[in-house]
């Protein structure tokens, strides 16, 4: 099992041109989050960590892709309001591809899977692992035989999805302005 760092080392090492995260979960208990959901919660402004869009603009500048589905279901927790309007919208701003498939407005098809995972390239699986409260306990190296399965997930999971910024914006009842 690979932990945070380790995963990080791993991702870095073999993301050559695309990377894929799926995304389950309607709350994760991560330390890169810090305090800023905390500071979400209170009303606070914006977030202290904004470093990852650097992040993904140089991976932008440098031609490599990163994109994402989250799999969400309606009314969003609070953790995906945050992370919609402290995480995605920043991401999203430097370069990272990124859907929602709410599946309370749309099927979600068969072919995707009810597992978190990176996809890096069509070459190399990591399934991710947490605890019932979101927290990450770890990332294993998947089997080359569940690439065509998963990759099948990814590709699904894409078409159905609607784009990050079309989805928030038609949803502003999750606004944390509009609620205040």
């Amino acid at each position: 099992m690979l932990d945070e760092d380790q995963l990080g080392e791993y991702i870095d090492r073999h993301f050559v041109s695309t990377l894929f995260r799926l995304e389950t979960l309607s709350q994760y208990s991560v330390d890169s989050d810090g305090d800023d959901y905390l500071r979400y919660l209170a009303g606070e402004a914006e977030p202290v960590n904004k470093t990852w869009p650097d992040v993904i603009r140089d991976e932008v500048s440098r031609g490599l892709i990163t994109y994402r589905v989250h799999v969400v279901s309606s009314p969003l927790t609070d953790y995906l309001r945050y992370q919609f309007e402290w995480g995605y919208a920043y991401n999203a701003a430097a370069g990272e591809r990124i859907r929602i498939l709410d599946v309370t407005e749309r099927a979600k098809p068969p072919e995707v899977v009810n597992k978190d995972f990176w996809l890096i390239g069509d070459e190399h699986l990591l399934l991710m692992h947490y605890m019932s409260d979101g927290a990450f306990r770890g990332a294993t190296i998947a089997e080359p035989e569940l690439l065509p399965q998963y990759t099948a997930a990814r590709d699904a999971a894409w078409t159905a999805g609607v784009d990050f910024a079309e989805y928030w914006l038609h949803h502003p009842q999750y606004w944390r302005v509009s609620s205040t």
